[in-house]
């Protein structure tokens, strides 16, 4: 006798259903219990659906997934319904999970539908009801704990939340997350009673009669209603443990992608006989928490491995140079290892001087990583030898060159190709206050002076590194004065936050300034006894807004990016004691060198000009001053053969300022007056500075000659004492 006719005679039918294509396959009797004629059929899973209550359909679905991830039989009471939806019988159904052949993904589900009669009035059926308020706070609870678990951020905050959890209906008493090492578990993270490592299973063998043992071994869950099954099943655990004080627990396994990477312990005060709804409940945040747990694990893993990488290629120790202080930061923002191309040094050079370095490698990953650490190595080796800093980068340069040439087009391994890099190289004379700076590519530095004004300081620079090894590298020298502090920085503090280069200083600026200032009073003095631990205030602050909280309120015009690194360095030489006499002001001043061959730089000293008379009382004067030293530069350029070198000096309390600029150059030719035409291009050099000056003069020397002017921030009549700051004007 047939399987199917012994299970008729019993009124007893079988079916099957199919997880890949979903067709449902019924026998006759089967067919007869759904509401179909009793013939063998097969259906889509859409009509077969249609033959049972809609949330009864839900719920079988939800048992059917447990089944499966438990390898355990699914069995639920549904509804059998016709095409008006009423209700025709209920039927209870046992089925289970069978691997298809060949398959790695789909199974069959077999099972029987038996049906059963309706309780009698005042009864109810076993079991947990299909609808209604559990379902419903089962659902709220899930969505609340996976929010929860996906926004922790580290292992211990995901063992936070999962000791805080609180199931509908049965909260467990106690919880404990258990750990794979090697062939040992241990207790990585509890709630509830019996802490400590004095446990009896707080780090056991893989081996050990123990049910969360059993769970890693075999990866499927271990439920004990009672403690007589605990007891039963576990005996030497049981007699060791003696969990007496609960009455029910449930072990499952953390699994990811196929691994079982430990055990979750579910400990009730209360017996729990475990249906299939609270099985899927426990089941479900298993798997949550085994992604948590995975996945902080993951980024702690990468987290460490960029610390370690990053420091291994940072100086050990802060630098140590006579007469200056200095402040240095690396900020790891972006993604994936959190390692970047940024870099910054302090190397001692053979002369006695020291030379700073700041650069960035194209590109936020490894490769960029290990590229900067080559070629920090071979900067320090060049440094090292005593080369100048043009030659420095030069060879830099070849040597970036020469990587790139190694890595093909595509890079080795069809990944990655040629990469270049940008640089800062600076040798600091700190007796002299010089700074020799060469520059690849790099944004300029900036100079907080003395009163506080933040200014950008235009270098000479050549294309970055590793793109042309026969690159020239023009070297600037600037004078850093004392009070004066210099700032050295990659593109990620400038431009992050939806920034361009002008936006970015924009806001680099307002902080930059602001610790030198003690009140909002335009007038008052700046402070000059700023200590190292001011400057690493100021790193900090640069840092912060870029990256912290305020941020977030000075996006730029762009769209905001907050995944490039930030390096940065800042250097201080120490004010002199008695810096300024009482009553008076720090000096403001600046210079710079404008070469025959670079006509260009004159539109940057202008704004170099603009910049130091930011907060000049007259707007007029301002622009004054600068058509004034766009022409004494360009005269210079125009009519002799060699550069210009301009000086300009602030002196004098806000509100009565005094505005010198000197312009000189080697020619001894001294300049004449002029009546030009209404069409001449030329010849109004010194009838603008007679119009717009409030003094000028012509000082030769024994090397050329200087062409100065002054202005004033008050009227004329409110000139200050020219015998207050020890200078005369001269006509």
């Amino acid at each position: 006798m047939r399987t199917e006719d012994l299970l008729a005679a019993i009124a007893t039918g079988l079916w099957r259903w199919d997880s890949v294509s979903g067709a449902v396959s019924y026998d006759a009797e089967a067919a007869r219990l759904v509401g179909l004629p009793a013939e063998p059929v097969t259906l889509p899973e859409a009509a077969a659906r249609a033959c049972f209550h809609p949330a009864d359909w839900l719920e079988i679905k939800a048992i059917v997934d447990l089944a499966v991830a438990e390898g355990t039989l699914a069995e639920a009471r549904l509804r059998i319904v016709d095409e008006k939806g009423t209700v025709l019988r209920t039927v209870r159904t046992r089925s289970r999970p069978i691997a298809r052949g060949g398959s790695e993904d789909g199974y069959y589900l077999l099972g029987t539908l038996q049906e059963v009669p309706d309780p009698l009035p005042g009864t109810s059926a076993a079991g947990p009801p299909v609808t209604g308020d559990w379902r419903r706070n089962r659902e709220a609870f899930l969505l609340d704990a996976g929010r929860a678990l996906a926004e922790a951020m580290s292992t211990a905050e995901v063992l936070r939340v999962a000791a805080g959890l609180s199931m509908p209906g049965f909260s467990p008493e106690g919880l404990a997350v258990f750990g794979v090492q090697g062939e040992r578990i241990s207790v990585i993270g509890h709630h509830g009673p019996r802490p400590g490592a004095d446990h009896p299973f707080h780090d056991i063998a893989l081996g050990t009669d123990y049910p969360a043992a059993e769970v890693v071994r075999t990866g499927r869950a271990v439920y004990l209603p009672t403690p007589e099954e605990y007891r039963g099943r576990f005996p030497a655990a049981w007699s060791l443990g003696r969990p007496r004080k609960r009455r029910s627990w449930a072990f499952l396994p953390l699994i990811v992608a196929g691994r079982t990477i430990g055990a979750w312990m579910a400990g009730f005060a209360h017996p729990v006989s475990f249906s299939p709804d609270e099985r899927s409940v426990l089941t479900t945040i298993a798997r949550m928490l085994a992604q948590a747990l995975s996945r902080t694990a993951l980024q702690e893993t990468e987290r460490e491995l960029a610390d370690g990488l990053q420091r291994s290629m940072l100086p050990a120790s802060k630098p140590d140079i006579p007469g200056l202080t200095v402040a240095a930061r690396y900020v790891p923002t972006g993604g994936g290892l959190q390692v970047g191309g940024d870099w910054y040094d302090v190397i001692g050079l053979p002369s006695g001087r020291t030379a700073l370095v700041i650069g960035d490698v194209q590109g936020h990953d490894v490769h960029a990583a290990g590229i900067m650490g080559q070629l920090r190595i071979a900067v320090r080796a060049y440094a090292s030898e005593g080369h100048h800093p043009d030659a420095v980068l030069s060879r830099a340069s070849r040597f970036l060159a020469g990587l790139s040439a190694l890595d093909g087009p595509d890079g080795p391994d069809g990944r990655y190709g040629p990469r270049f890099a940008t640089c800062l190289y600076m040798e600091v004379d700190p007796v002299a206050g010089t700074l020799d700076i060469a520059r690849a590519g790099h944004p300029d530095p900036a100079v907080r002076l003395a009163d506080g004004t933040m200014m950008i300081r235009p270098t000479a620079g050549g294309l970055p590194l590793g793109i042309d090894p026969d690159t020239d590298y023009p070297t600037t020298r600037v004078v850093l004065e004392p009070g004066e502090t210099l700032l050295m920085c990659t593109d990620g503090l400038i431009e992050t936050g939806g920034h361009d280069l002008e936006t970015g200083w924009d806001r680099i600026r307002k902080v930059f300034e602001r610790p030198a200032t003690l009140t909002d009073d335009p007038g008052a003095l700046p402070s000059h006894g700023l200590g190292s631990d001011d400057l690493e205030a100021l790193a900090d602050s640069l840092v912060q807004a870029v990256h912290g909280p305020p941020s977030h309120h000075t996006t730029g015009p762009l769209a905001d990016r907050r995944e490039d690194d930030i390096a940065l360095l800042l250097i201080r030489r120490e004010a002199e004691v008695c810096l300024v006499g009482p009553g008076s002001a720090p000096v403001r001043r600046t210079a710079v060198t404008v070469a025959q061959a670079e006509p260009e730089r004159i539109a940057g000293t202008r704004q170099q000009l603009r910049d130091m008379l930011h907060d000049w009382a007259d707007p007029d004067q301002v622009e004054s001053a600068v058509l004034m030293l766009s022409e004494l530069v360009t005269n210079v350029l125009v009519h002799t053969d060699g550069d210009a070198l301009l000086v300009a000096e602030v002196s004098g309390r806000h509100g009565s300022r005094r505005l010198r600029l000197d312009v000189a150059d080697s020619s001894d030719e001294l300049p004449h007056r002029r009546r030009p035409g209404e069409l001449a291009s030329s010849g109004r050099g010194l009838l603008l500075l007679e119009m717009l000056a409030d003094n000028w003069g012509v000082d030769p020397r024994g090397d050329g000659k200087c062409i100065w002017y002054e202005l004033y921030e008050a009227s004329p009549n409110a000139r200050p004492d020219p015998a207050a700051d020890g200078s005369a004007p001269r006509a």
